[in-house]
């Protein structure tokens, strides 16, 4: 076990208890420190001088580095228990997000900085899924700057290197009758398009619904964001009323994957949701919804309830290699294409 493996460990660790998030997040700051660091020794005073690390986390670095299992995740591991061994298993499986903004919408980072992040996280894949043009507040990328978009990520790709992947997508909104807020051609282009409501987020339920399931249906949406818009933090936002049996068997019959949104703010679909999603036969994308490159770590949060309802990663399309990514999409398509003809 290295450093940042031990470190990542324990944040997973603390996220299981429920630590705050300030915790979580030191514990991540560490690992991103001394991620590149050469093997070998290193002494609790050395690590210290490292932007980011105090002294628990130089400790945990120190111990680390000569191969031994930590003192603080050693006692963590002992108080959470076997259980929460199945969420970090699927918190290692993980080999991609479907859900990452970039400085083209209302990202803060350049599209090559999001996708570095992801790769040294362990990645595979990541997926670019700025807003879409309905979405000016958040300034949404209207067809036009979607096709200079699909050149940069191409460029981004021929330095990224061959063991990582960073994916064409979009987050496109779901309009008020169900359809899709960029042009289909586009949507035919794209890797993986995440469809999300936001606008009219207090409707009564059966329009709602109508709505929900039009888009769920749509052969061009592989993952439905963040189903609830509920916002759990500050003055929040109540979340959106809608048949949750009615939606969840469109996504379940369509193949679409109903996300596990981890930003902490969100959390979305609560827990109750969360259940009736997997009694339904749904596929899950456990998804960052990151605008930086730090939030990527708060993609465990999302492995961690996944785990406590007993999902397995062969239902979590973030765990799936990219050629099954893929392939999925692809076969989904042409179904809907033979479907229709």
């Amino acid at each position: 076990m290295t450093p940042d493996q031990a470190l990542r460990r324990i944040a997973f660790l603390l996220e299981w208890r429920g630590a705050s998030p300030y915790r979580v997040r030191a514990f991540h700051t560490a690992a991103d420190a001394v991620r590149d660091m050469p093997p070998g020794p290193v002494d609790a005073a050395q690590a210290a001088q490292l932007r980011g690390v105090g002294p628990v986390t130089a400790e945990v670095i120190s111990q680390a580095s000569t191969g031994a299992v930590p003192t603080y995740l050693a006692r963590l591991q002992a108080e959470v228990g076997p259980d929460a061994e199945a969420g970090w298993n699927l918190v290692a499986a993980s080999a991609g997000d479907c859900h990452l903004h970039s400085d083209w919408s209302d990202g803060g980072s350049p599209i090559e900085d999001m996708a570095s992040a992801a790769r040294a996280l362990g990645h595979q894949w990541a997926v670019l899924t700025d807003h879409s043009p309905r979405l000016t507040i958040a300034h949404g990328l209207s067809a036009e700057r979607l096709r200079s978009q699909l050149e940069a990520v191409a460029e981004a790709n021929s330095r990224l290197g061959p063991r990582f992947r960073l994916l064409t997508g979009i987050e496109c909104d779901i309009l008020d009758d169900g359809s899709l807020d960029q042009d289909d051609d586009l949507l035919d282009r794209l890797d993986i398009v995440v469809a999300s409501v936001h606008s009219r987020l207090r409707s009564e339920p059966e329009p709602m619904t109508t709505r929900m399931v039009a888009a769920v249906r749509n052969p061009h949406v592989d993952v439905l964001g963040h189903c609830t818009g509920r916002i759990i933090t500050g003055r929040g936002r109540p979340q959106s009323r809608f048949d949750a049996e009615t939606v969840f068997a469109a996504c379940a019959e369509a193949g679409t994957a109903v996300e596990i949104n981890c930003r902490p703010e969100r959390r979305d679909p609560p827990d109750d949701l969360l259940v009736r999603a997997a009694a339904a036969g749904c596929r899950f994308a456990v998804d960052t919804d990151a605008h930086a490159p730090e939030q990527l770590h708060w993609q465990s949060t999302g492995y961690a309830r996944a785990a406590r309802i007993g999902l397995e990663a062969n239902r979590l399309i973030t765990t799936w290699p990219l050629e099954r990514l893929l392939a999925a999409r692809s076969g989904r398509q042409s179904s809907s294409r033979g479907g229709h003809g």
